[in-house]
């Protein structure tokens, strides 16, 4: 391979990894840091917001592992219709989670 498939490979593990917290935060009505916050970084960001952000961050992993290494995968339909009730779906439950919690969302 190609040294910059390994930095490819690395930087899609950092994005993903920093979905992970976001997501979970999100799904669960939980408020947490994004860069959107006030401060930025420190702030409380609403679950909604989180969950928009973690689907940034995968989204930025996904294309680093799509683009620069093409492994083998489904049908580009496949795929965005996967991600799109991933992502309607946890955009749904930080919302309802956060108004559950008094979050809002």
């Amino acid at each position: 391979m190609i040294w910059y498939v390994y930095v490819a490979h690395f930087f899609a593990a950092v994005f993903a990894a920093n979905g992970i917290p976001h997501f979970v935060a999100g799904v669960t009505g939980r408020r947490f840091p994004t860069p959107f916050a006030s401060p930025p970084g420190r702030g409380l960001s609403s679950p909604v917001v989180n969950v928009v952000w973690a689907a940034g961050n995968v989204l930025v992993a996904w294309a680093l592992l799509t683009f620069v290494s093409a492994p083998e995968r489904l049908p580009d339909s496949d795929l965005i219709l996967m991600a799109l009730g991933f992502f309607m779906t946890s955009v749904a439950l930080a919302a309802a989670f956060g108004r559950r919690s008094g979050d809002g969302g």
